[in-house]
């Protein structure tokens, strides 16, 4: 037996796994798409010395305190929001999460939602497997919206904002963006515009959300704002869900105040299967994969297990969330 123990709430690859094995037993809960039943987290957790769990593990204050040998939580995601990082740094617990690595293959997926979205694919591809393409060719068969030359509003100008800048540059598109911190060097660099949030909704064609969800951003898209965007736009959200008050997003759409929607995050996960969203044309649901292609899960499952093991030898992280953490650690 090892000197070290860890329970991984997934199923990963097996490429992570063997890192880990270095340096620690492992369990694996089981499930492939369900997730760890908290039952079990709270026993499991008395007992190790390393957890690898998924953003749709809550990993709270109660889990925490009675992780007693407890060293690292690592994070198989970018976000944290899941955790309870408060407490694991007060425990000296470090919190690790895995960023960088999905940049691209996220950014990809924004804009392949945009394309979707504007120009009715997934509308369309539901008409001919319904067996409802009666006719070989009409000139107003699923018209949709250009997309080149139009204006890209990017909420949210990180990693992925930024990313998406690139990709939208193929298309001749117009970028506007705002962010609670202005970055003029990559504004002068792609030809990009700071606006304010209220000046950015008025002008996009499409606006993208790409902000972490704080309680500054809890619901930042509502009634008041979408209200703001033109008719003829479409809102695209590979961030959270929490971001956008779907109350308010589901009766845009309804009444046509705005043109579209694509999200693939939602305030509740898996969302319910009677959402009213999910009865309207006008929106394009996916189940939280904007990261999902097999280079970019695989490395951010070796990322997370390098994170936890460099914490089980006592280094610091690679990909640390709370430094304070070291200060704390002692006390354990």
């Amino acid at each position: 037996m090892k000197k070290y123990r860890v329970f991984v709430t997934r199923q990963l690859f097996d490429e992570a796994i063997e890192i880990i094995k270095k340096e620690a037993d492992v369990e694996l809960f089981e499930g492939i798409d369900n997730p760890v039943p908290r039952d079990l987290l709270l026993t499991k957790i008395k007992d190790i010395d390393g957890l690898i769990c998924l953003l749709t593990d809550t990993i709270d204050s109660e889990i925490i305190e009675k992780g007693i040998k407890l060293k690292v939580i690592s994070n198989y995601a970018v976000g944290f929001n899941n955790i309870d990082v408060n407490t694991a740094t007060k425990k000296g617990i470090y919190v690790t999460n895995t960023p960088g690595i999905l940049t691209e293959t996220t950014a990809d997926f924004t804009f392949a939602l945009l394309l979707a979205i504007s120009r009715r694919i997934v509308e369309s591809d539901r008409y001919v497997r319904m067996g409802n393409w009666k006719y070989a060719w009409g000139p107003r068969m699923f018209l949709g919206s250009d997309v080149n030359g139009k204006t890209l509003g990017i909420i949210g100008l990180g990693r992925i904002g930024k990313a998406l800048v690139k990709r939208a540059k193929g298309f001749d598109m117009k970028i506007i963006y705002y962010d609670i911190v202005r970055d003029e060097s990559f504004e002068k660099s792609y030809g990009v515009s700071f606006q304010s949030l209220k000046d950015l909704l008025k002008e996009a064609d499409f606006v993208s959300v790409n902000v972490p969800l704080t309680q500054n951003t809890y619901h930042l898209i509502g009634e008041k704002e979408i209200s703001l965007m033109k008719k003829t736009a479409f809102l695209v959200n590979t961030s959270r869900g929490a971001v956008i008050d779907e109350n308010n997003l589901y009766t845009a759409l309804k009444n046509k105040l705005i043109a579209g929607a694509a999200l693939d995050v939602f305030e509740k996960e898996p969302i319910d299967p009677e959402n009213p969203l999910l009865r309207l044309d006008n929106i394009i649901v996916t189940p939280h994969i904007a990261s999902a292609s097999i280079e970019t899960r695989k490395n951010m499952a070796i990322m997370a297990a390098k994170n936890l093991v460099a914490a089980l030898r006592g280094e610091e992280p690679p990909n640390l969330v709370n430094p304070e953490a070291k200060k704390f650690r002692g006390l354990k």
